[in-house]
């Protein structure tokens, strides 16, 4: 069982910066695919940025050139750096992981959420 952890969030003003920090506690074979997806209210969930464990990354493409996710496999942490903020990206964000147990089970693990809220 993997257990994810999430801070980071808060009230910044449109322009500002935040980093969210993830990081995963457990067993598992392996932590593959790492991310965020965020939600905002009345608002379809989005996959804003995700990680592989091989360092590949993909950006939703409003938050590309912006958001940058990286990974530290030895401490089983994910941050996500959100430089010039904008209201549109007022939404929780929930950090996930695809985890791959002993076994050969996979399944998503989740994070309690953070909420992130750019206004002025």
């Amino acid at each position: 069982q993997v257990h994810l952890v999430e801070s980071g969030g808060g009230l910044v003003q449109p322009g500002g910066s935040l980093i969210l920090s993830c990081a995963a506690s457990g067993r598992a074979y392996s932590i593959n695919t790492m991310g965020w997806y965020r939600q905002a209210p009345g608002k379809q969930r989005e996959l804003a940025a995700a990680i592989s464990s091989g360092g590949d990354t993909n950006y939703a493409a409003s938050v590309k050139g912006r958001f940058t996710i990286s990974r530290d496999n030895a401490k089983n942490t994910v941050s996500l750096q959100m430089d010039s903020l904008k209201s549109e990206d007022t939404a929780a964000y929930y950090c996930y992981a695809h985890v791959t147990l002993h076994g050969g089970s996979v399944y998503t693990s989740w994070g309690q959420g953070t909420q992130v809220t750019v206004s002025s």
